[in-house]
């Protein structure tokens, strides 16, 4: 069966969030990534012509209802009036993609319409960087961590816009090819180390241990542990050891550095245990890794 995305376009919608939408979604749109065969509309507040945020109308052949059919609802950004209430008929429309169990996606200041909805209280959410103290203060109800660019909290995901489509694409299953190692920030989104694990991937280059996941967490490494088994399902080492090689393989297939300075970077004390941990991962050491990728 297919898989049914609505993507809901409000006045004033963000034609590059819209983008960000079809690119996830779209046939084909991910470089190397397989048509994940998902049946896609996008529809307005009436149905009709949505004025874009960027000049000009956009045409659509769907009301809300069509968010009824829906496996996943996309909520692109909106400019300027995503501090008020959409349409009532919109909320509803949200309001019951909710109730059944839909994947609500937020994009951008998109993430203000879901709070309209009454469906952000009580969850973690993102949006914009520079609304995002305004939407913990408009829905006091709704954690807003600092600096976290995608949020996975039950079936409602948010992020920060466009420019994190990949992340996006990676939490929802479609931005790494088959069987591709990923192992785990998807899973520490959906906890509540969220903050802890984004501040450990972007320190990855330091010798992090279990003393220094516990002190960012504020927790005890025994409770630490306890956490990681429970919510995230891996123990902190086997995490970073995880997050390290998944570096080391896109510097491999994105830059040109050699192998001992990506082995700086993603956080190996040598090029040698690189070597080793890569091979026993991927199957091949990084350098045929590498050529195999170009």
């Amino acid at each position: 069966m297919s898989h049914r995305v609505a993507v809901l376009a409000l006045p004033g919608l963000v034609t590059a969030d819209l983008g960000c939408a079809l690119q996830v979604f779209g046939p084909g749109a991910l470089p190397g990534v397989p048509d994940a065969g998902d049946e896609i509309v996008v529809c307005g507040a009436g149905g009709a012509a949505v004025p874009t945020g960027d000049g000009f109308d956009l045409v659509v052949r769907h009301g809300p209802g069509a968010l009824a059919g829906a496996d996943t609802v996309v909520v692109p950004g909106y400019v300027p009036g995503w501090d008020a209430a959409p349409p009532a008929d919109v909320l509803d429309a949200l309001r019951r993609a909710g109730a059944r169990g839909a994947c609500l996606v937020a994009i951008s200041v998109g993430t203000f319409a879901l709070g309209h909805a009454g469906l952000l209280r009580g969850h973690r959410a993102t949006t914009h960087p520079a609304a995002a103290r305004r939407l913990a203060e408009r829905f006091p109800g709704t954690t807003v961590p600092a600096g976290v660019p995608c949020v996975v909290d039950g079936n409602l995901l948010s992020c920060a816009g466009p420019a994190h489509a990949d992340e996006l694409a990676r939490l929802l299953g479609r931005g790494e090819e088959p069987g591709a190692h990923h192992p785990v920030p998807v899973a520490a989104l959906r906890s509540a180390l969220s903050d802890t694990c984004w501040w450990a991937l972007q320190h990855l280059d330091r010798p992090l241990g279990l003393a220094d996941l516990a002190g960012h967490a504020n927790l005890s490494e025994r409770s630490l542990l306890r956490h990681f088994h429970d919510e995230v399902g891996t123990s902190p080492k086997q995490w970073l050891l995880g997050a390290r090689l998944d570096r080391a393989r896109r510097l491999l297939e994105t830059t040109t550095l050699p192998v001992d300075a990506i082995a700086r970077l993603s956080g190996f004390p040598s090029s040698d245990a690189l070597r080793a941990r890569f091979t026993a991962s991927f199957g091949v050491p990084p350098t045929t890794h590498r050529r195999a990728a170009h």
